[in-house]
């Protein structure tokens, strides 16, 4: 089958960075690839612009998504994956969304840095906005010029207070690319796991037990990203995954109003799973 993969884009080196991510990790998969770009401005800017200039910026992205797509070809001479553009008027978020479910779109691969690139931000403000309103696809963010190495190490971290099933899948996904070793990351809170977590932890080791897996405790940080951070580097991990649901993990760190106080500067991919209960 194959995959369906977007590819939103702003024209900038950490989008085209991302790019080469993607192409690299599904190199041995047969995919369709679509570069988006949103050309919506803001109305108070667009009240200012005639409908002339308008049209020539619209004619302007198109011809960089061609371009775009033209480099993707020359640079990725790879019998597998298909490339097609989407220029949209709608807001980013919409017109991911439209394109979701008009594409069948199985996976959003992202930089994590705007055209701004605004130093010591993990996320840019594009990113954010995608994690909280995009809940019916995966997303893949790509650090900036982060270089692409095989995933053999996917860290997953959990509470154990939330039962996974099928939310899991574009996990067993990811690490069937490269038969990669899933690390179950448990941060201790408590003294010890209530009966809903030792129930939680035995269905997601029988969930995962056809896929290499660990199990790993490591003590409460004063921060929990400091806690996954140090994982990552100890682990030699290539790829953090986590399910965005309420009041999880991801939402402490994109509903801080600085994000870069919390320290969490990715230094790996964040594959960020929707839940499905909401």
């Amino acid at each position: 089958m194959r995959k369906n993969i977007l590819l939103p884009t702003d024209f900038s080196d950490n989008a085209w960075c991302a790019t080469v991510y993607a192409l690299k990790l599904y190199a041995e998969e047969e995919c369709n690839f679509y570069f988006l770009h949103s050309s919506k401005m803001k109305a108070s800017a667009m009240s200012n612009i005639s409908n002339k200039l308008l049209d020539v910026m619209a004619n302007q992205a198109k011809s960089d998504l061609l371009e775009l797509k033209k480099m993707a070809e020359t640079s990725d001479a790879n019998a597998n994956h298909n490339f097609d553009i989407i220029l949209s008027i709608h807001t980013l978020g919409d017109a991911i969304e439209k394109a979701i479910k008009k594409h069948n779109i199985d996976l959003i691969i992202m930089g994590t840095k705007g055209a701004t690139g605004a130093k010591g931000i993990f996320f840019g403000s594009n990113t954010v906005k995608m994690i909280k309103h995009i809940k019916s696809c995966p997303i893949l963010l790509i650090p900036h010029e982060f270089d692409f190495e095989e995933p053999k190490q996917i860290a997953f971290p959990t509470d154990f207070n939330r039962f996974y099933g099928e939310e899991l899948i574009p996990l067993k996904q990811l690490a069937s690319l490269y038969n990669s070793k899933i690390r179950v990351l448990h941060i201790n809170e408590e003294e010890s796991l209530s009966h809903i977590q030792d129930y939680n932890l035995a269905m997601l080791k029988a969930y995962l037990e056809n896929y290499p897996h660990s199990f790993h405790w490591m003590p409460d940080y004063t921060k929990k990203t400091n806690a996954i951070i140090d994982f990552i580097e100890e682990l030699n991990i290539n790829i953090l995954v986590m399910v965005n649901y309420k009041h999880s993990f991801i939402e402490s760190i994109i509903n801080e109003p600085v994000i870069k106080r919390i320290g969490f500067h990715a230094t790996v991919p964040f594959f960020v799973i929707p839940s499905v209960d909401e």
